[in-house]
């Protein structure tokens, strides 16, 4: 049995990871501040033994003795990080120094829940983790997207001068059950939409491309991430190569739920990426991963998800 903390223990990914490490006999500390985390996603945890909550903001420094931290604290949809865009770059950043240090006290291993935002608004299709990135470094979005840069950075600067066991993942488009309602995420959205018989509202032409990858995959990729010896820290690409235009998601929604929503269209808001897809070479050399669940497979059990939220809380 390990001892495995977990910041952002209450959010979209971390509480998948959190049910995941406690499944595989693991003691477990879900760390959030409930900024975007929800209790609901975690509440059906808290009965067992082995699972411990924390409220803490991980802008602060905390201390405890574990063997293993995932670094996932961060709002990581436009709508939320860009409503606090300070508090978001002091999440990444602060939240990574503060992480790193604990973890070079204890001789703790560390894996860092980056994103496929350090690439920005992409010159090179698909992406490959050598790719530098094509940033506005002064943009709506750069509170997110260089905030993760630079923890990448500090990742890079503990290893190198601190022998931190250290793991970054680059991680794509991810949806899935405990999505937030409100995160503005397209996926989220359009299915919210789509139950309420809303119109779908679509951003530009819809032409722009994204990857889906369902989150049981991204949690595979991750567990296996921080498996692998320590001479491999990466970055490394998580997100499934299945490339769809945003229109063809709008259509798929409509079409899985059996909604009356007519698709809409506004303009598209500034900096927002229009073609995004990751090279997963690496992750299938080093991991031996490729995502699994098609994308119409995964709708259908966030679908059934957001259908049960809708029914228990007629406020979303």
């Amino acid at each position: 049995m390990k001892r495995i903390l977990v910041t952002g223990g209450a959010g979209f990914v971390g509480s998948h990871l959190c049910q995941r490490l406690l499944n595989d006999g693991n003691e477990v500390i879900s760390l959030d501040n409930y900024f975007t985390g929800q209790k609901r996603n975690i509440v059906h945890l808290m009965n067992n033994p082995y699972f411990e909550v924390v409220r803490h903001d991980v802008t602060k420094p905390f201390f405890i003795e574990v063997d293993e931290i995932y670094n996932l604290a961060c709002p990581a949809s436009p709508i939320h990080y860009q409503y606090n865009p300070i508090k978001t770059v002091k999440t990444s950043v602060m939240g990574a120094i503060n992480m790193l240090g604990l973890a070079k006290r204890i001789k703790a291993k560390i894996l860092q829940a980056s994103t496929s935002e350090v690439y920005g608004d992409p010159e090179v299709h698909p992406q490959v983790e050598s790719y530098w990135g094509h940033v506005n470094p002064i943009g709506i979005r750069s509170c997110y997207d260089e905030g993760k840069r630079v923890a990448e950075t500090l990742f890079m600067n503990y290893y190198h001068q601190n022998n931190v066991k250290i793991k970054i993942i680059r991680i794509f488009n991810t949806y899935g059950p405990h999505m937030h309602p409100h995160d503005g995420r397209v996926v989220s959205n359009f299915i919210i939409q789509a139950l309420k018989d809303e119109n779908i509202t679509v951003y530009g032409d819809g032409q722009q491309t994204r990857s889906f990858q369902f989150v049981d995959d991204l949690i595979v990729a991750m567990l296996g991430m921080m498996a692998t010896g320590d001479e491999f820290i990466g970055p490394v690409n998580t997100g499934n190569p299945d490339e769809f235009t945003i229109l063809e998601l709008a259509r798929k929604v409509i079409d899985l739920t059996g909604s009356k929503s007519k698709i809409i269209y506004k303009p598209l808001p500034q900096d927002d990426p229009t073609q995004r897809k990751p090279d997963i070479t690496l992750a299938k050399e080093k991991l031996n991963w490729k995502p699994k669940i098609k994308l119409e497979v995964g709708l259908k059990k966030t679908i059934i998800y957001f259908e049960k939220l809708l029914k228990e809380d007629n406020t979303i």
